[in-house]
């Protein structure tokens, strides 16, 4: 296709599907290098992409307000400031990698030329120039890529590339300090908790595994989300520093600072994995199962063919840890 002078991208929720779109960001700006690209998320989930250095302009929407149904004066001033500034920049190019209904709708008012998405329901692909269908037999970053190559973009090197800003960078290490770790020691950085309770792998398994390495030297740091500090009360009473409730970036600074991330498949594993770092992903219940480590499948610890998650035992992670640990050169 000819050179796309303005570009939107899309991808509303949530951390981990934003950080599934980096290949694909980073493969869009290598197409078109002088194109000004725009990103459209979820306000909560701005702050990320600060991260995307491929990304020239963020614009959020306040998804909050509108589900809360309440202050109508204020949402039809949200809706109106959002509907007129997709379409006073004068995309060429919109790529929607989510396939809601609103996001199709969004890309459909943009009145871009070219408009490309992921799309199940056939009335959703009426939005489009050119859609297909999400194939769950692969990951959803290859996915990403796939739609990419229908609108004839010529497949390149995948680069799964997330950099954390210096400012948050600094916040981590002085969190770090303030719970007492060294930024400079090995560390291992556990978030227990999903986005459903299903693919947790029991919290007291976590314990015990964060008190073996602990007993051989390393220093332990448990994380998630706001929504989890009272669930991990006892990783606190047992001792371990907690992270939980941090600012999203400082989150990604301090898996920046860990050495190992051990958890299910949390967006901040994923984060991880596109700043390079090594991960362990424990693996099971209702997850999709192509949401493993990218370009990584056999980083992720799973449950014997017909078995539970919980029947994962604590010695199979503890020995994926060894393994994950032995090729860092931290332990023979």
């Amino acid at each position: 296709m000819g050179q796309a002078h303005r570009i939107l991208l899309v991808r509303l929720k949530s951390i981990g599907d934003i950080v599934f779109t980096l290949p694909a960001v980073n493969r869009v700006r290598a197409s078109f290098p002088k194109s000004r690209i725009s990103f459209l998320v979820s306000k909560e989930y701005a702050p990320l992409l600060k991260g995307f250095r491929d990304v020239d302009t963020v614009l959020g929407i306040d998804r909050a307000r509108f589900r809360s149904g309440r202050g109508l004066k204020s949402i039809f001033q949200e809706a109106l400031r959002l509907l007129r500034a997709l379409r006073a920049d004068n995309f060429s190019l919109v790529v929607d990698f989510q396939g809601y209904g609103e996001t199709a709708a969004l890309t459909w008012w943009t009145g871009a030329a070219a408009r490309w998405g992921i799309a199940q329901k056939a009335v959703r692909r009426l939005a489009y120039t050119k859609a297909i269908p999400r194939d769950n037999s692969i990951h959803p970053a290859d996915c990403n890529l796939a739609l990419l190559r229908a609108g004839g973009i010529e497949p390149g090197p995948v680069v799964n590339r997330f950099s954390v800003p210096e400012t948050s960078l600094k916040e981590a290490r002085q969190f770090c300090l303030e719970l007492g770790l060294n930024p400079e020691r090995p560390l291992l950085f556990l978030q227990p908790f999903t986005s459903s309770w299903d693919k947790n792998w029991p919290l007291q398994h976590y314990l015990a595994v964060a008190a073996e390495w602990q007993r051989r030297g390393f220093q332990i740091l448990f994380g998630g989300g706001p929504a989890d500090q009272f669930a991990l009360e006892p990783a606190i009473e047992a001792g371990f520093p907690v992270s939980a409730g941090v600012p999203l970036l400082t989150s990604a600074g301090l898996a920046q600072l860990s050495t190992v991330l051990i958890g299910g498949d949390p967006g901040v594993l994923h984060l991880g994995i596109a700043m390079s770092k090594r991960v362990i992903m424990i693996m099971g219940g209702n997850q999709p199962a192509m949401t493993y480590p990218f370009q990584h499948p056999d980083w992720q610890v799973l449950p014997t063919r017909g078995k539970r998650l919980e029947s994962i035992t604590i010695d199979r992670v503890n020995a994926a840890c060894s393994e994950a640990l032995k090729e860092l050169g931290l332990v023979p």
